[in-house]
């Protein structure tokens, strides 16, 4: 990472304000292994180990002769991976003595999940939630704030940063650039208070690959090795859980399975995104990080349904895509709704928006399975249940859902705005 204001490497020092040590230590560590501290297991323990379930079903509807596994995430509290990092997280602020935590969310997923970490721990936790997000699922807000966390509309008129941005665009819709530019702000700002993340950083995705390492047993267990492992990108964090541990094996000459990360068509990071440094959040208040971005200005259009919505992607996964460890895609939201209905009318779970991409890209997998009659063994990452995201479904089935292209005049524009380093 740089600073900011210098584009000089960044020093532990330099992350103090927002971040306790031991999560600095964790982002800029060389360690292959962390132990996990006894009271996060304790708190894991209410949902993990998550399932590993074969979907059956849906393999005889497509009739193919590929086996795909999911493995499912929307077992926590929250409904989503996002507590597997949002514990440790709310975990070593409290026992570095923080009181106060800040975050951003999109789709509330992660600012959910910190909420229900942060009321375990006693701390007090508040959430800028994307504009767009917070009109539409009111669910999300009411969740997090019956866990006692405050949320507020981002941009907001609480922050320098909101009250610039609404300034220049009342109507503005949000992104996550601009609510991670609010959390920041207040963090960086107030010495009682830090800021947690939910994606992209190494820490973040340390964390999740407790998702990959369980599922190595799993498979282990029965007899299997996915030949493709399948996830949605948006920051990184799920994709990168599940990924992680199944690339060391590949690395190690254990297995050798291919990976593929589904991204939207209207939030194209890896796909049509540059690699290059730069800043995490729209104001320019975060470190400059090496990553796939579209210009920390985009701003994803507020009807596309099917979240992943960050213009960045975690450097470690811009890192590996360089290297060419991996491959990516992106997939336009009805395909993705498409297959959504596909899996929840034969394995009965009603997918979040986000694994939908992963879902699609699995089938379009098992159908040239069916095609050349290869037995392949696909693996996705299901992150989590769509339950407060009935209104992205009330959207398509209605016919009312469009495929979204971004537009060239705005990424040109967007990609302009990105520091010369």
């Amino acid at each position: 990472m740089l600073h900011p204001g210098t584009h000089q490497p960044l020093n532990p020092s330099d992350l103090a304000p927002l971040f306790p040590d031991e999560l600095i230590r964790q982002e800029l560590t060389e360690e292959r292994f962390i132990d996990i501290p006894d009271e996060v297991r304790d708190v894991y323990e209410l949902w993990r180990p998550t399932p590993l379930i074969r979907a059956k079903r849906l393999e005889k509807l497509l009739g193919t002769p590929a086996k795909i596994y999911y493995k499912y995430e929307g077992t926590s509290p929250a409904g989503s991976h996002k507590g597997n990092t949002a514990v440790p997280q709310a975990w070593y602020n409290a026992a570095a003595g923080v009181k106060n935590v800040v975050t951003e969310t999109g789709a509330g997923q992660w600012g959910s999940a910190l909420s229900f970490a942060s009321t375990l721990f006693g701390l007090n936790c508040e959430v800028w939630q994307v504009r767009a997000s917070y009109d539409q699922k009111p669910y999300r807000r009411l969740m997090m704030e019956t866990w006692g966390a405050k949320v507020h509309p981002s941009p907001s008129d609480v922050t320098e940063a909101g009250r610039r941005l609404l300034a220049a665009d009342p109507s503005s819709p949000g992104s996550l650039g601009m609510a991670i530019s609010e959390a920041v702000e207040v963090a960086a700002t107030n010495a009682d208070t830090k800021y947690c993340l939910g994606s992209v950083l190494n820490h973040v995705l340390l964390h999740q690959t407790v998702i990959g390492e369980e599922c190595l047993e799993q498979l282990a267990a029965i007899g299997d090795t996915p030949d493709v492992v399948i996830g949605c990108t948006g920051g990184g964090s799920n994709f990168g859980g599940l990924a992680f541990p199944f690339m060391r094996e590949k690395l190690a000459g254990r297995m050798n399975p291919q990976f593929k990360a589904v991204e939207p068509a209207a939030c194209p990071t890896l796909t049509k995104g540059v690699y290059a440094y730069d800043y995490g959040d729209t104001a320019g208040l975060t470190p400059l990080m090496k990553m796939h971005t579209l210009g920390h200005d985009f701003v994803p259009d507020p009807i596309h349904a099917g979240g992943l919505r960050y213009h960045g992607m975690a450097p470690l996964i811009s890192h590996v895509y360089e290297l060419g460890f991996m491959e990516a895609m992106s997939i336009q939201q009805t395909e993705c709704f498409e297959a959504a209905l596909q899996f929840a009318r034969t394995e009965g779970i009603i997918p979040a928006p986000e694994p939908t991409h992963a879902i699609a890209a699995a089938i379009r997998e098992a159908l040239e399975c069916k095609r050349t009659g290869e037995e392949k063994v696909i693996l996705i990452a299901m992150c989590g249940h769509g339950h407060f995201d009935l209104a992205a479904y009330d959207r398509y089935l209605r016919g009312d859902m469009i495929d979204l292209s971004h537009s060239a005049e705005k990424l040109k524009e967007s990609l302009g705005a990105i520091p010369k380093v």
